[in-house]
């Protein structure tokens, strides 16, 4: 699906907002080539003003995208790019649990605690994405989507739970 626009992508000078290692794996995986600017947007909004926890994930990650547009569009840009950008891509994830919406944790113990609730149920994983272009201008194009997935987690230990947080892969 993505393979004939590859070619006009590979053209483009494409930013992630993102310093998560993941989603720049993911980036990688499609043959994208980009350059990365993690975004400083603190993610400190009030999920109860949103309808729903993909409403509230598109938001973040257009913050986020937009944290960074705002950087470039201050002339900073050329500092660390070096050229105009096309293209920036802002992303957020949450795991939603009942009518709970949880976010990445925020230490060792917090992740326990979360991985410990998920334990022998099911949840929903959901990624918010924006996608900003004409990034020159102040009125950029913003495009979003969202995907959710139901995961259905085993029973875990808290001796595999533990091991797993010491990876620091939930972090």
């Amino acid at each position: 699906m993505l393979e004939p626009a590859l070619s006009k992508l590979a053209e483009k000078c494409i930013v992630l907002a993102s310093g998560s290692p993941r989603r720049q794996h993911l980036l990688n995986l499609i043959g994208l080539n980009f350059k990365v600017i993690p975004s400083k947007f603190e993610e400190n909004l009030d999920k109860n003003l949103f309808a729903s926890p993909s409403d509230y994930v598109k938001e973040t990650a257009k913050q986020k995208a937009k944290d960074v547009a705002n950087k470039l569009l201050k002339d900073v840009g050329e500092s660390i790019t070096g050229t105009h950008v096309d293209l920036i891509i802002g992303a957020d994830t949450v795991v939603i649990l009942g009518n709970q919406i949880l976010e990445k944790p925020t230490d060792e113990k917090h992740a326990i605690q979360m991985l410990s609730s998920l334990s022998a149920k099911s949840h929903y994983v959901c990624t918010g994405i924006t996608l900003l272009t004409d990034v020159k201008e102040e009125n950029m194009n913003i495009i979003q989507f969202h995907e959710k997935t139901e995961v259905i987690m085993g029973e875990l230990s808290n001796e595999v739970i533990k091991a797993y947080v010491k990876t620091g892969e939930p972090m």
